[in-house]
């Protein structure tokens, strides 16, 4: 191409930084992007009907890819509508490039319906953002908004185009500008660390980010055997590398109850890639930070520094000669009869193929699913950072297309999955290796248990309406087949085992609808 416009030269500089993917909602303002991709073949556009699966599956493919998908939106409805699961990606530090479609410049002036005001809402993500003003400069900034994306720990970057920058000519393509890389963590903070672990006194170590994948938990093993300290991973982990042959860390409890008994008596929080836990929400009564009084909390590495390198140097001095503890392999036993909260986890325990991809949004029904898959083949779980529910199916599309020879198993609650259930046209459309199992109780369990938890009176019938997502009871088989996904459902262990089997062996995507009762 020797004569490029504004849309042109963004892709090709897009390809050329390593972002190769696009997860796209375009409108009319984007249309000139849209006839560009026929003239750089190297980007793949996929295409998802609603922009909360766009955002959610830039976030799974980066998550599972190390590198940025981009995403294309239609002005500020459009960023609004995928903002829950930007939220989550900004939560799990992922890098994610948005190409955000505007009105034109000579345009804006004069009020249109779509116009808002996107910048503001772009920065509500506390990334990157930037406008491209002339045509010349939409590689220029694409370029620095890629970089962005990948600044150590990850964040999301947001170009907005306008459509006369985009449609114009005399667009010029940049080479890659490189990132900023993590931070090493100086030998004065490991030596406090480690004399605190050499202490005497009661100590727990938090990790999070990255030092959830092979190095960090290593490291980390390490340092448990030859100090005795507590060991936690951070609730809810970007991405948790487990399974047999790894060490299995546990995570600290999403209850604060949960998290208080964990942390109980300790004297030191020593943190490393996370912060120092809080409560979810606050409670009547109930602290919100969930370090015990009076306990010192010490930082040995923020996200944006090298955290598994951090702890292998902590390691190196409080456990030269320990080696970590391994999971060894170990899987339930078959379970039988009606599907409860206890055994649908074994199922998937004893039948987890290997190199998984496990998108977890199994919320309250998935409580034992830890337990159950800790001796299986070695795997990777993906977790709601953020907490904005509907991040499951589209985490996992993008994981999909990230890793394509890696099956993806997406855990499902049912009022979760209503979120963004489009997701399975997409599976559908991309012929996507996703096993999705839906658990199905008719109810938003997790606030039944809330409604209690702040004390609140919820026994009247209004409230518990609000509370029940049956009449009329959700059929995911038939919506699942609506969008083009073999779905079955299952009502027994020996069911979900047998369609786990069938689905996970077969290629493209399929959809399980299992009734597990309510937690509560």
């Amino acid at each position: 191409m020797t004569t490029l416009n504004g849309a042109q030269s963004l892709i090709r500089t897009l390809v050329d930084s390593g972002v190769d993917v696009c997860f796209s909602n375009p409108g009319t303002s984007e249309m000139h992007f849209v006839a560009a991709l026929d003239s750089v073949p190297e980007m793949r556009g996929v295409l998802a009907l609603f922009e909360g699966v766009v955002t959610g599956a830039a976030d799974g493919y980066a998550r599972v890819a190390g590198k940025p998908a981009a995403t294309l939106l239609h002005l500020g409805p459009g960023l609004g509508n995928g903002l829950a699961n930007l939220h989550n990606a900004r939560r799990a530090h992922t890098p994610v490039v948005n190409v955000i479609g505007d009105h034109a410049t000579y345009h804006k002036q004069y009020d249109a319906p779509l116009e808002s005001d996107i910048d503001a809402v772009a920065g509500s993500l506390e990334g990157w953002v930037r406008r491209s003003g002339h045509t010349k400069d939409v590689g220029a900034d694409a370029a620095a908004a890629v970089a962005a994306a990948q600044d150590a720990p990850g964040r999301v970057a947001t170009l907005i185009l306008p459509a006369d920058a985009s449609w114009g000519e005399g667009g010029e393509t940049c080479a890659p500008i490189p990132p900023r890389v993590p931070q090493t963590v100086d030998a004065t903070t490991v030596q406090k660390i480690a004399d605190v672990l050499r202490s005497g006194e009661s100590v727990a170590l938090l990790i999070g980010g990255s030092a959830c994948r092979e190095a960090g938990l290593r490291a980390t093993s390490r340092i448990v055997a030859a100090t005795g300290v507590k060991a936690f991973a951070e609730t809810f982990p970007a991405r948790l590398e487990r399974g047999a042959g790894l060490p299995n860390i546990e995570r600290l409890g999403y209850l604060a109850e949960q998290a208080k008994y964990q942390l109980d008596g300790i004297k030191h929080l020593i943190v490393a890639g996370t912060k120092a836990p809080v409560s979810f929400f606050a409670y009547p009564g109930m602290p919100s930070e969930l370090t015990p009084e009076g306990a010192d909390v010490h930082v040995l590495a923020t996200v944006g520094q090298d955290v598994p390198a951090a702890l292998e140097a902590v390691a190196a001095l409080v456990a030269a000669d320990t080696e970590p503890v391994l999971q060894g392999p170990g899987r339930p036993e078959l379970p039988s009869g009606p599907l409860t909260v206890q055994n649908w986890v074994d199922v998937i325990g004893a039948l987890l193929p290997e190199n998984a991809i496990i998108v977890d949004e199994a919320n309250t029904s998935g409580l034992m699913l830890p337990a159950a898959t800790a001796g299986a083949p070695r795997h990777d779980v993906l977790t709601l950072t953020g907490g904005a529910i509907g991040y499951g199916m589209p985490v996992a599309v993008g994981a999909a297309i990230a890793a394509p020879k890696r099956p993806v198993i997406n855990l499902e609650s049912d009022g979760s999955a209503m979120y963004t259930i489009s997701a399975l046209w997409t599976q559908a459309r991309e012929n996507l290796d996703v096993t999705t199992v839906v658990l199905n109780n008719n109810a938003y369990a997790i606030l039944r248990m809330e409604l209690q938890r702040v004390g609140a009176s919820g026994d009247g019938p209004r409230a518990k309406d609000l509370l029940d997502i049956g009449r009329p009871d959700l059929d995911f088989v038939k919506i699942a087949e609506g969008m083009g996904v073999p779905a079955t459902r299952a009502t027994t262990a020996e069911e979900l085992a047998e369609q786990f089997r069938r689905a996970v062996a077969e290629p493209g995507p399929h959809l399980i609808d299992a009734a597990v009762p309510p937690l509560l």
